[in-house]
This record gives C-alpha cells, sequence and structure tokens, in this order.
C-alpha cells in the first residue's frame, strides 16, 4: 500500500461519509481517512470513507448530496453510477427554518468604507466602466446596430476620447413572434430597460424595425422614457431604410460621444459596488476553494455597504433551505421557494428536471448530483442576511444580499444581474470558462491551481492555492482587493482578450408564436 502526501484527501465535515481526492487516488491507494482505495478516484472525486448501505444518503459538507443507488464499500469512488438523486421515496425534503438564522451584520462606519474610482451618474448610480451601448428592440435591427458600432470603430474617432471604454451593439434573438401580455415579454421589457439604464453606459441607442412585438414607445411608456442627448431611439421602417438608419445611428454617436466623455472618475465608496456572484464550469473544488472565497468577499462587500448579487436558481436547487435560514424575514425566505416550486414546474412541462444541472462537463470534474452542486455554488453568496428576492432582471434597489431568479447558464443569468444593476461580477470556473460581460467588467478565478496555470491569459486569480494552505478568509481579501482595483478602471483579463460583445443573452419564456 502507499500513502499519498498529506493533504491528497479532504474531509470537508465531520459528519460527512465521503471525502474528496486532491490527486488521482489509484488502487490500493491507503489514504488519510484509513480505508483502501478500491476503484481508482479521479482528482477533484469522491470516495466513501465507510461503507454506505443501499438507498443511505451520502453526505458532504455537512449536507445531503445524494443517496446510494447500490451498497458502497468504504475505498470505492462515489459518482453517478452508484449516487443518485432520489431517497428511499424518492424524495428529499428540507427544514426551511425561515429566518431562524439571520445574523446581523457588523456594517464597517461610513468613514471607514473602502473606497474606488467611479463614474457618478446624475442619478446618484456610479458606474465602474463608461460605455455607450446600442441595443437592439428585435433581431430583424441586430445587423444595423452591428454596423454602426463597426463604422464609429473603423473611424478611429474612439481615440479622441480616452474616458469611453467602447460603443457595444447589444444583439439578440428574439423581440418578437411572442405573447405580448405574457412573462417572456416582461421579462424581455425590464431586460432592455435595466441595460439602458446600467451605470456603466454613458449614453445608449435603442434601434428596432418598427413592427415587431417589442415596441419602443410602448417601453418609453411604460417607463416614463424621454428623449435626451445621451439616450435616442429610432426604427429602420421610420427612417426609410437600412442605410439610413446606420448613417443615423453613427451621427447620434458621435454626437453623443463628447457628452459622454465629460465623466471623469471621482473617489466613491464601495457602497455604490453592485456586485454579481457567477459560477460556470463547475467542479469538484468549486465548492471547496473559489465560491467560498468568493463568499467571504461578498460578505465583505456587504459591511461596506454594498450589494451582492446570488442568481442562478437551478444551482441553489437542494441547497436553499440554507439561504431560507438567514432570510431578513419569512417573507423574504417564501418568495426564494416560490421561485423553487416555479422551477420545478418550469422543467417538469418542458420534460426535464431538475437534476438535468450539472452538466456533463461538471461531471468529469467531479460533481455528481445537483444538490452537490448548488451547495457548493451557494457559498458564493456568503453568510450575510438575504435582504431581497427579485425576478430576473427586476431592478435591485435593496442593500446587501440579495439573490436573483435566473438560469444557471452562465450568459443568461449574468443578462439578468446586468440588468437589475450590477456594476461589476465575479466568475468562478474550475473546468475554465471563457467569459467576458461588456459593459461590467468580469473577474474570473480558478477554483484549481491546474486551471490556473493552463489558461492564466483567462483567469484573474488562483483559488487553488487555498487547498495548499492559504486560508479562504485570505483569499477572500485578495478577491475584494481586487475587485476594488477593478472598479476603479483595472482591467480583467477577460478585457484584455477582449470578451463581452457577444455575451447578451435575454433569458426566453414561452412560446415563440
Amino acid at each position: 500500500m502507499t500513502r499519498p502526501p498529506e493533504g491528497k484527501t479532504l474531509v470537508l465535515n465531520s459528519a460527512d461519509n465521503i471525502a474528496v481526492a486532491l490527486a488521482n487516488l489509484e488502487v490500493g491507494t491507503q489514504t488519510a481517512q484509513n480505508v483502501a482505495i478500491v476503484r481508482r478516484v479521479p482528482r477533484g472525486h469522491k470516495f466513501a470513507t465507510k461503507g454506505i448501505g443501499a438507498g443511505e444518503a451520502v453526505v458532504k459538507f455537512g449536507q445531503i448530496i445524494g443517496f446510494a443507488k447500490e451498497a458502497i464499500p468504504p475505498g470505492d469512488w462515489v459518482h453517478e453510477h452508484n449516487c443518485g438523486m432520489g431517497g428511499p421515496d424518492g424524495s428529499l425534503t428540507h427544514d426551511y427554518a425561515f429566518a431562524e438564522g439571520a445574523l446581523p451584520v457588523d456594517f464597517v462606519p461610513v468613514a471607514q468604507r473602502a473606497t474606488f474610482e467611479g463614474y457618478r451618474r446624475a442619478n446618484g448610480d456610479v458606474g465602474t466602466r463608461n460605455y455607450i451601448g446600442i441595443l437592439t428592440s428585435v433581431n430583424c435591427s441586430a445587423t444595423v446596430a452591428k454596423f454602426m458600432a463597426e463604422a464609429i470603430n473603423r473611424s478611429g474617432i474612439l481615440a479622441d476620447y480616452p474616458e469611453i471604454d467602447g460603443v457595444i451593439p447589444f444583439v439578440h434573438g428574439t423581440g418578437c413572434a411572442m405573447d405580448l401580455q405574457g412573462e417572456g415579454y416582461q421579462i424581455f421589457r425590464r431586460t432592455q430597460w435595466g441595460y439602458t439604464s446600467n451605470p456603466n453606459l454613458g449614453a445608449a441607442l435603442l434601434v428596432g424595425l418598427g413592427c415587431e412585438g417589442f415596441q419602443i414607445d410602448r417601453m418609453k411608456q411604460a417607463y416614463n422614457l424621454e428623449e435626451t442627448d445621451t439616450f435616442q431611439t429610432m426604427t429602420i421602417q421610420e427612417i426609410g431604410g437600412t442605410q439610413k438608419m446606420i448613417d443615423w445611428g453613427v451621427e447620434r454617436i458621435k454626437a453623443m460621444l463628447p457628452v459622454a466623455a465629460k465623466a471623469r472618475r471621482e473617489t466613491v465608496d464601495a457602497s455604490h459596488l453592485t456586485l454579481a456572484l457567477q459560477c460556470g464550469g463547475s467542479d469538484g473544488y468549486s465548492g471547496i476553494t473559489a465560491n467560498p472565497a468568493l463568499g467571504v468577499a461578498a460578505d465583505l462587500l456587504v459591511r461596506h455597504g454594498g450589494t451582492a448579487i446570488l442568481s442562478e436558481t437551478p444551482e441553489i436547487y437542494g441547497a436553499e433551505h440554507l439561504l431560507t435560514r438567514r432570510a431578513a424575514s419569512r417573507d423574504v425566505g417564501e418568495k426564494l421557494i416560490e421561485r423553487i416550486h416555479w422551477w420545478e414546474k418550469y422543467t417538469s412541462r418542458n420534460g426535464g428536471e431538475m437534476n438535468n444541472n450539472p452538466s456533463p462537463g461538471n461531471k468529469l470534474g467531479g460533481l455528481t448530483t445537483i444538490l452537490e452542486k448548488s451547495l457548493g455554488a451557494a457559498a458564493k453568496g456568503g453568510t450575510s442576511p438575504l435582504n431581497a428576492v427579485y425576478k430576473y432582471a427586476e431592478k435591485v434597489t435593496e442593500k446587501g444580499f440579495v439573490f436573483m431568479d435566473t438560469p444557471g447558464f452562465d450568459p443568461v443569468s449574468a443578462t439578468g444581474q446586468v440588468a437589475g444593476g450590477a456594476n461589476i461580477l465575479a466568475f468562478t470556473t474550475g473546468r475554465g470558462s471563457a467569459y467576458g460581460c461588456k459593459p461590467v467588467p468580469s473577474i474570473k478565478l480558478a477554483t484549481n491551481s491546474d486551471i490556473y496555470g493552463r489558461m492564466q491569459d483567462d483567469m484573474d486569480i488562483n483559488c487553488g492555492d487555498i487547498v495548499e494552505g492559504v486560508s479562504i478568509a485570505d483569499k477572500g481579501q485578495e478577491i475584494f482587493d481586487l475587485l476594488l482595483r477593478v472598479a476603479s478602471g483595472e482591467k480583467t483579463k477577460s478585457e484584455a482578450l477582449g470578451y463581452g460583445d457577444n455575451e447578451f443573452v435575454p433569458w426566453q419564456v414561452g412560446a415563440v408564436m
């Protein structure tokens, strides 16, 4: 028998009946838990530390992540071949204990809050970037929006305006053939308004075709919008065709540039930061390293008066009871459970189930069930009280830790958070997600040192060194410090690579008519 070096396996909670392999464990390896490996365990995956009977709970983080499909002997690899979602009766129940565990926040005094250099807007919001956006009411106006942005970029005029970060066309594949009284329409309208008013845009155009289901004038009426020198709208049919529309847009952007460029960074405190929390390409390390470290950073931001948005409802499924316990009130907790029930019905009527997430890549990385993935994903939310629950793309008005209902698909989820007002984003990944999020800078956090080493051009921080001895608290402080620097203008790796032009993906719900 061989004994691995110290730290090669990890037990996360004294109640666990599994351990995590921090390196590939071959058959016959004697582990620190005094069991011999009987089936090869890949790095990041799990093995049983004691016998688990058929139908018995598999426990990680001190929580149930699934149930044994068959008897699992000590030292056996635990994964989807022998671990599934349902218990003996096919169900899993939780005690939501609404608001019973909410603890008061130890706020940093206002005079001692951390600060960053941001763009203060007329309505009091603060941007971390200063873009001009071209939004499209419908897919039919996507091409003219792209042509407008390309014409500005080719002209070289942006070199005269260093305070402008760029001109972005936010194009998509919807805007028509939808139920104009339905949920999908309401979501899309909130998303369009949310991007138009995001503090990271110094000015915006909204361009359409003219005959589409999503009418620009109706949106303007709904939100009492007036056209100004930083907000203009037009349709292809109204102006008289494609080329006239492109020419109109280019001239409007040229007129907006000097107005938006008047913005200057000034010192503001961290209460003006709204942080979108994301994870993608998760692996067996996500819930051990990057996610809890990001949770520490989120708690720090809340203590400094800021806001952190946890989302991806399918990826807190099975961990929702941990969030309801720290809800600020029973009403807030029940709003979260209402969204959970909506998702159960939504997946069912579309022939799916909640355990369709995790993805094949997640499973290769060591995650077996959505319960396991969710327990790790929820760690991004830290420990602060849950102050509010929002629907997709609703404006976030509460400070502190909040939740927004979104899908788990990263671009769709982040689009909702940005529409809600997020002005900075942190994204954990174990498999190596390639992602950016204009107009919001995206900080990439690697969950393991291997992916950080292979993808250093994409990753901003390595959280893999947590399993090598760095404390979660210290890593959380490192993330928080980087958040402030990025908010002040430091470029993230994804920004340096040019990511973010194609990641505007509004959530499409309902029938395409």
